[in-house]
């Protein structure tokens, strides 16, 4: 291979060891590559693809798919190395059903994947990707607390992320034996709760990995939503986060959700880059 080549791993212990100190040079940016190859390491990664651009010895980007049926995602890269991807993407010889990435990255990968294979690309969803600068708590603040969810609380918590996970329209099982498998799984959980101590909204965290925590999910039902329940649930996680001693503590936010948006602003998060997820036809 060149100098400027996009390279293969050979599994994730050979893809860590040469892109680690890249994915967390940039902890927040790379915040889902980190935590997705961190669970690859530590419960296999049968199935998945992985691969860096090295130019002179140095990598410059990166891509990684869970199996087969998942997409691809990519962290930002020039438009003319999305040329040379798609191109190697190509001979590997799978079928790519989604991309993943930064905006413009996305929206060229799928301008080369479709020149190369004509397939046309559908937007799915755009995404705001927020770090964390000042926490501000909401105001007014609601009355109650926030606790640990704990292991007596397990079967509440699945039932709360597959009423989240319906409202969203994510085709997943969530049930004691596909727990560990979902994106739900490796997280750690509070919950708000009103004075009487019954839980009002929850909040999840990815593990501490390069100095970066993610908050995700944050769930309110419908009928308890307006009263910023979600805001101090958001709070709390992000507190516990920094106390945990993240340097960075980020979230994705749907851009078509105004409300959501606004909140975590006024909450102290800012924005830093924006995603989209294309499928292909």
């Amino acid at each position: 291979m060149g100098l400027d080549a996009w390279h293969t791993a050979e599994g994730i212990d050979h893809f860590l060891a040469r892109t680690g100190d890249f994915l967390r040079s940039r902890p927040g940016m790379h915040t889902t590559a980190l935590t997705v190859t961190e669970k690859m390491r530590v419960e296999g990664d049968e199935g998945a693809s992985l691969g860096w651009l090295e130019r002179d010895g140095e990598v410059r980007g990166i891509y990684y798919r869970v199996s087969p049926e998942r997409g691809v995602s990519l962290t930002p890269l020039a438009p003319e190395d999305t040329e040379g991807l798609a191109e190697h993407l190509l001979g590997l010889g799978r079928p790519l059903p989604y991309v993943t990435a930064e905006r413009a990255t996305a929206r060229a990968f799928t301008e080369a994947w479709g020149r190369r294979t004509g397939a046309a690309a559908d937007i799915r969803v755009e995404l705001g990707l927020y770090r964390l600068g000042t926490l501000t708590p909401p105001d007014p603040f609601p009355e109650g607390s926030a606790r640990p969810a704990g292991d007596a609380d397990h079967e509440h918590v699945m039932q709360w992320c597959r009423e989240l996970a319906a409202y969203f329209g994510e085709e997943v099982t969530i049930n004691a034996e596909t727990w560990a498998s979902t994106r739900f799984g490796e997280k750690t959980y509070l919950y708000w709760v009103d004075p009487d101590g019954v839980p009002v909204s929850m909040a999840g965290a990815n593990p501490l990995i390069g100095g970066q925590v993610r908050v995700d999910p944050v769930y309110t039902p419908e009928h308890l939503r307006g009263r910023s329940y979600g805001g101090a649930a958001t709070v709390a996680v992000s507190r516990a986060a920094l106390d945990a001693g993240a340097e960075e503590v980020v979230l994705y936010t749907n851009l078509a959700n105004p409300t959501s948006n606004a909140l975590y602003q006024r909450l102290g998060y800012r924005s830093i880059a924006e995603f989209a997820v294309y499928d292909f036809a």
